[in-house]
């Protein structure tokens, strides 16, 4: 989080691509305002994030990107595919967007805009348009689908990332045993994910006893792991704003012979979502993998909402990249690309016939689907 990741050839050949895809829309500009989206297209990685950010990109001519005055000598020194123009804490970063509609040419002209995302309150939504002369339309999701496919410059980043979770992940579970204080596992993970190299990732580590397992977003506590009580572990390392997540079931003393063997109906299903995630199949036939194993452990009852979801750039507060999931569910028709990368995640809790559950980082190479995360799975006791 002290440089931009990206060669200038990596962030003009994205600009290029947003150019050739506004031209095809009719727009003579858009406005861009997601962290995720404006970090993809001018490299700008900070924390600055929590204030407004538009990134104005017109047809013809560089872009343009308006934040607040301050972030001057950070954006100027990661930035150098588009100029910046700070406003003071005294007006919005609309205001001065509206303005420079104006000096662009761009007044009474066709405008995208990116409406649906959480760097864009509706707030300053209706400022904009209501001081800038323009007609809109909205490009929610252009850059988005773009972002899906990961380049080999985003290719080198998943697989650190992916070595700062394993790092991160061997020190959390080594932690965990009985007496161990929750913080302190936790301390031990987050020390260890920086060690190797690890930059503040967007969630940070879900560690809690399995007590609190359908808190979903919740993590460590100020309590004791105790005998008896499994522990959840989930966790990305981040590098350069991409990450790789995993997650593992962790058994304090032993595992009953029934958490055994769904471990290995969870391992099966794991690996039957890797065969299938080939160049050109849907997402739902990625899930259908899945449940077809759990149907055939005589869990046809049990359905999740997916089996994993898209990962790569996210900006705090999540890795998910944005405020959607763009998840492998059953009824997705999402196409299947070499590039993409996946956070596959095998679950089985709460069947009525013993727990497990584990997850990993999946990129569909030439070669056919990578796991990336390598920390060991199956029956992990402590």
């Amino acid at each position: 989080m002290d440089r931009n990741p990206f060669s200038e050839a990596e962030i003009a050949g994205r600009l290029s691509k947003v150019s050739t895809a506004l031209a095809e829309r009719g727009l003579d500009a858009a406005i861009f305002a997601s962290p995720e989206n404006i970090f993809y297209l001018t490299g700008l990685d900070h924390w600055g994030y929590f204030a407004p950010h538009l990134l104005i990109v017109p047809l013809d001519g560089r872009p343009v990107l308006v934040t607040r005055s301050m972030e001057k000598v950070t954006i100027e020194k990661q930035v150098k595919a588009a100029d910046f123009r700070g406003h003071s804490d005294s007006e919005t970063a609309a205001d001065l967007a509206a303005r420079l509609i104006f000096e662009l040419g761009l007044a009474g002209k066709q405008i995208g805009l990116e409406n649906w995302t959480a760097g864009l309150s509706h707030g300053l939504a209706l400022r904009l348009e209501a001081r800038a002369v323009a007609r809109w339309s909205d490009v929610s999701g252009l850059v988005d689908r773009m972002r899906l496919v990961k380049s080999a410059e985003e290719q080198v980043l998943m697989r650190r990332a992916a070595k700062v979770t394993d790092a991160a992940a061997g020190a959390a579970i080594a932690a965990i045993s009985a007496g161990a204080a929750e913080q302190e596992v936790a301390a031990q993970c987050v020390a260890a994910m920086i060690r190797a190299g690890g930059h503040a990732p967007g969630f940070g580590p879900f560690i809690r006893p399995a007590a609190r397992l359908g808190e979903e977003h919740t993590t460590w506590g100020d309590g004791i792991y105790r005998t008896g009580e499994p522990v959840f572990v989930e966790l990305s390392g981040c590098v350069s704003r991409y990450h790789a997540p995993l997650g593992r079931l962790i058994r304090i003393g032993s595992t009953k012979d029934q958490d055994a063997a769904m471990a290995e109906v969870t391992a099966k299903a794991f690996d039957a979502v890797v065969k299938a995630l080939r160049p050109g199949v849907r997402a739902r036939d990625v899930y259908a993998a899945w449940q077809d194993v759990a149907d055939g452990a005589g869990l046809s009852h049990y359905r999740r909402h997916h089996c994993g979801y898209l990962v790569g750039i996210g900006q705090p507060p999540s890795w998910t990249g944005g405020n959607s999931v763009t998840g492998l569910r059953h009824d997705s028709d999402l196409e299947i690309e070499t590039g993409m990368s996946f956070h596959i995640l095998s679950w089985l809790m709460g069947t009525g016939r013993g727990e497990h559950f584990m997850s990993n980082t999946v990129l569909l190479t030439d070669a056919g689907a990578e796991v990336l995360t390598r920390t060991p799975a199956g029956s992990i006791v402590r």
